[in-house]
Parts: structure tokens; sequence; C-alpha cells
């Protein structure tokens, strides 16, 4: 499993819940993307991000997300869901997420997510904030 998620600076550990299944006794299409979101702020917890929503009222807006799913999981399990930032521009970033079942030892989904930095007083897009660009670059270990 390691060998799958170690391009992926951030990964969070997820037990999988009961609830999280529906009728069709699989995981709910619905709880990757749950999946993913904790992985995505686990990321931004760890560049500091959340810190600058309150220091600036800028910060991290979901503009579009998607999801490839490869192995159905089911529980009891624990994920462990990667996310790493794949592109980066002026306004937005693309981060990529994988998900891997420590019950199979696989992949079970992969996604994206396009992030959209906000400033949330002006209620409009704006610039990444140049600490923000500075931490990802350095939790990445690699320039955008």
């Amino acid at each position: 499993m390691q060998e799958l998620l170690k391009s992926f600076p951030v990964v969070a550990k997820i037990p999988v819940r009961w609830g999280d299944m529906d009728s069709f006794q699989h995981v709910n299409n619905v709880s990757y993307f749950r999946y993913f979101e904790s992985a995505r702020i686990q990321y931004f917890e760890a560049i500091g991000f959340m810190d600058i929503v309150e220091q600036l009222g800028i910060g991290p807006i979901l503009g579009s997300t998607s999801c490839f799913y490869r192995t159905p999981l089911t529980y009891p399990d624990i994920v462990y869901a990667g996310a790493k930032i794949t592109e980066m521009h002026e306004k937005r970033f693309t981060m990529e997420y994988l998900i891997v079942s420590e019950h199979y030892r696989e992949t079970a989904a992969e996604g994206t997510g396009v992030i959209i930095c906000y400033n949330y007083q002006n209620n409009q897009t704006t610039q990444i904030p140049e600490v923000v660009h500075q931490a990802i670059e350095k939790l990445e270990g690699r320039e955008f």
C-alpha cells in the first residue's frame, strides 16, 4: 500500500463506517467524495491554508470533482486517501486523489478536484496567496 501512495505528500487514514454502505452492500459513491474531502482538508491544514482563511478571508472553494471507481469497498475496512497537487494556475490548482483499501491492498478509487482560490469577503475568485503557493511547493518538493 505504501508503494501506491508514495507520491502523495498527505495521506488520511479513514475507517469505513457501516453507514457508508448502501442497500447494495457496498460503500455508496458519495462516501468516496467524503474520503477525498478528508484528504483535501488534511492537505490544507498541512500547508496552513485554514489559517489564511481566518487571517485574510481568502480560501479554497471546490470548483469541480470527479471519481473513477476501481474496487467496491465494504465495511469493515480502513482506507488511505492520498492527496497531491498536480498543476497550479494563477487562481486555481488541480488536486489528485487516490483511495487505497487496507483489506484489499489495492486502489479502490482515483479522483481529481479543481480548487479555486476565493475571496469570501468580496465574493469573487482571487489569486492564490504567495504564502500558500510557497507552502504547496515545499510540501510537494517541486516548483509549479
